[in-house]
């Protein structure tokens, strides 16, 4: 495994982060592929073995309930000082005034909540899950800071957003002498990459660590174009960002991909690593390939010419993920 700094902070994470968004109770309803704690057992397993210890939930993954299994596992298979914790915050999780949203009240609120159901005493990374258009921008800057300040989370980090919306969160930090965000975590893969023409540059001005959701679209870009999943067939995320015209990138990862001799997952996680910008990105994993072929991907190295003939098949489309 290979470690490094998230953005220029001093937190050093794999270079592979495991999403939790995998695991959690199905009869919630959030998700139908998630595993409950037996069934992600092997996955936890492979995650301590291979080095992997930056861990990334939400409050909202399973309405609580990945949390819940992410606390247990942590007890059951390494130390909580061995793992580089990470949650989020702002997604309804009940009604009234502090069930959703990022302000002063829903923050303290739910990273309470949160802390209890990981049953831990801080997270090392908070992150807000989206911007929120109803909070002044300076209330939930204050707010993330106190939180910091109490000793409940060690670092703050962002999702997907405007890069004048990321830019307005930091300057107000800046102003008033509060924490800052040392990571966006926005989607990124060969089939979205809308993130390189403003956020990505904006990044790399200040410092902040890119750690990618859906590095492999969803799937999309780890199987030959029309497989399907159980997760596929029930994604509406997905068929909302992705169409047949995504089709050529498949391919040219599978050609890429049988000519080395490698999973199309290594090919294509390969290319999001080379991006200077990128810490570390988020792989979630259902089965023990998944976290094996992340892994693996750190030692391809792609050839300018096999970069150019992944680049080559991408238009420009709407980001989604987020408004």
């Amino acid at each position: 495994m290979e470690y490094t700094r998230l953005g220029q902070s001093g937190l050093k994470v794999s270079r592979i982060a495991m999403g939790c968004m995998s695991f959690g109770d199905t009869s919630k309803g959030f998700t139908q592929w998630a595993l409950d704690d037996d069934g992600a057992e092997p996955v936890f397993r492979q995650a301590v073995e291979l080095g992997v210890n930056f861990w990334d939930t939400a409050n909202v993954y399973g309405y609580g309930s990945s949390e819940e299994i992410v606390g247990r596992a942590i007890k059951k298979y390494t130390r909580r000082e061995d793992v580089i914790l990470g949650t989020k915050v702002r997604m309804k999780m009940h009604d009234g005034p502090g069930g959703e949203g990022l302000s002063r009240k829903a923050i303290f609120e739910n990273i309470d909540a949160s802390l209890q159901r990981l049953d831990t005493d801080y997270v090392d990374l908070y992150q807000i899950h989206r911007f929120d258009y109803e909070t002044p921008i300076e209330e939930t800057m204050e707010a993330l800071h106190d939180v910091v300040k109490a000793g409940k989370a060690r670092y703050l980090g962002a999702s997907s957003m405007w890069a004048w919306q990321f830019a307005s969160m930091q300057h107000a930090a800046d102003l008033n002498g509060w924490t800052r965000f040392v990571s966006m975590q926005d989607q990124y893969s060969l089939m979205m990459r809308e993130e390189e023409r403003e956020m990505f540059g904006l990044l790399e001005a200040q410092g902040v660590g890119s750690i990618p959701w859906s590095p492999l679209a969803k799937g999309r870009v780890a199987r030959p174009w029309g497989q399907q999943t159980t997760r596929s067939s029930n994604d509406p995320v997905a068929d909302a960002a992705f169409s047949d015209a995504d089709e050529p990138i498949a391919d040219a990862v599978e050609k890429i991909a049988t000519d080395r001799g490698i999973p199309m997952a290594q090919v294509a996680l390969a290319w999001v690593l080379h991006n200077p910008v990128v810490s570390a990105p988020i792989v979630g994993a259902t089965k023990e390939h998944h976290l094996a072929d992340a892994v693996a991907a750190l030692d391809v190295h792609l050839t300018d010419d096999e970069i150019a003939a992944l680049e080559a098949p991408y238009s420009p489309k709407k980001p989604t993920g987020f408004q």
